[in-house]
């Protein structure tokens, strides 16, 4: 169903008639076949970018949509309705944009950005390691001075659109210690970079999630962001933004859950009534909206504060957690509600349920939200 959303401007609201026109017309009809088979849907994203769905939350005078990152994050929950992968793969390509406008030069920017918010290069996010996933500070990936660059030297994983993507934001250890680590927009492809095979994951099917391999791949020196020892800082102030992606994400799996279970309940009969009207089951359903609407709500609320200016990091966090919890809640009741016909493939909500166990790890782990608002907390 559609969503009564509170948007802030008359703008606001035709860019989300034009996503759904989007996401009805491109998305909806590709994902399950997408998503059964495993294959990555070619110039969807290219689609995306020219509609001017992957630049909304940076500056138009690099070609941003200049909009409040509340209405890039609802933009972002409607895709997420019809297609999580893709929505996924949208959140990170906006979180890997961060590094270079925030701290880049006016040189890099101009370089760089416009192609990056136009959709002409998608972009990749590339922190973890396999012994350094929610540990950022264990990285041992390396970046050494040389030839006028640096050489990249190590191993990342877990990178969402590893091995499409044109660009990565980049995290790599110029010095020992926690504040030797450093920012880099690396290419996409480059002599001495060659990623593993696609990782066999539970969803997400449709984008591929690998690791990296840099052996010795020389990037050039003016593709360092920011200053040499500020990369945690770098990372850190995207993933506060970035949590709040995957809230956004999580939320619409979760409404596009709650959609199908609805749909189901009121055209399913049992003991001459809807299902919908017994009440064991009309209470699951009214549990599960008020989770979907929970949820929306505090991604709107951290949203709210990043756009005044104002601190939201635990908001971020308690968005991240409260959402992806309600996620995984709401998929697992809509199989439920679907029965035996929940648990095959012929119905989606078997699929929103694998999808929506990734929610809860990746960008934090929900228990790393909990240390990170427990800690604020303390202070």
């Amino acid at each position: 169903m559609d969503v009564d959303r509170l948007l802030p401007t008359t703008e606001a609201r035709d860019l989300l008639a034009l996503t759904r026109d989007i996401a009805d017309g491109e998305l909806a009809p590709r994902v399950e076949e997408h998503e059964k088979a495993g294959t990555y849907p070619e110039g969807l994203f290219t689609t995306l970018g020219r509609a001017g769905l992957l630049g909304l939350a940076y500056p138009e005078e690099y070609g941003g949509g200049g909009q409040p990152y509340e209405v890039y994050l609802q933009v972002l929950e409607e895709l997420a309705t019809r297609w999580a992968a893709v929505a996924v793969a949208a959140s990170v390509h906006t979180l890997a944009c961060h590094p270079l406008s925030a701290f880049g030069t006016d040189a890099q920017k101009e370089r760089w950005l416009p192609a990056m918010l136009g959709g002409e290069m998608l972009g990749g996010y590339s922190l973890s390691e396999p012994q350094a996933g929610s540990d950022a500070a264990a990285l041992s990936c390396k970046a050494e001075p040389a030839d006028g660059g640096y050489r990249i030297t190590g191993t990342k994983a877990w990178i969402t659109h590893g091995g499409k993507a044109d660009f990565y934001a980049l995290f790599a250890r110029t010095a020992p210690g926690s504040a030797g680590v450093s920012c880099f927009l690396a290419p996409g492809r480059a002599d001495g970079l060659s990623f593993g095979p696609p990782e066999e994951k539970m969803g997400l099917h449709a984008i591929p999630t690998t690791a990296a391999f840099w052996d010795g791949a020389l990037l050039d020196a003016d593709r360092l962001i920011g200053a040499e020892g500020q990369g945690l800082q770098i990372a850190f102030s995207a993933l506060d933004s970035g949590r709040l992606g995957i809230a956004a994400c999580a939320t619409g799996l979760a409404q596009a859950a709650l959609d199908t279970a609805v749909d189901y309940a009121n055209e399913r009969t049992t003991f001459g009534r809807r299902i919908i009207d017994h009440q064991g089951l009309g209470f699951l359903l009214a549990d599960m909206a008020a989770a979907v609407d929970s949820a929306r709500a505090t991604y709107l609320d951290a949203a709210r504060r990043r756009d005044l200016g104002r601190p939201f990091s635990r908001q971020a966090s308690v968005a991240k957690l409260v959402a992806t919890d309600a996620a995984m809640k709401v998929t697992t009741d809509a199989v439920q509600v679907l029965g035996g016909y929940g648990y095959t493939r012929e119905f989606p909500v078997e699929r929103y349920m694998r999808e929506a166990k990734i929610m809860q790890i990746f960008e934090g782990t929900n228990q790393i939200q909990r240390m990170v608002i427990s800690r604020k907390l303390a202070r």
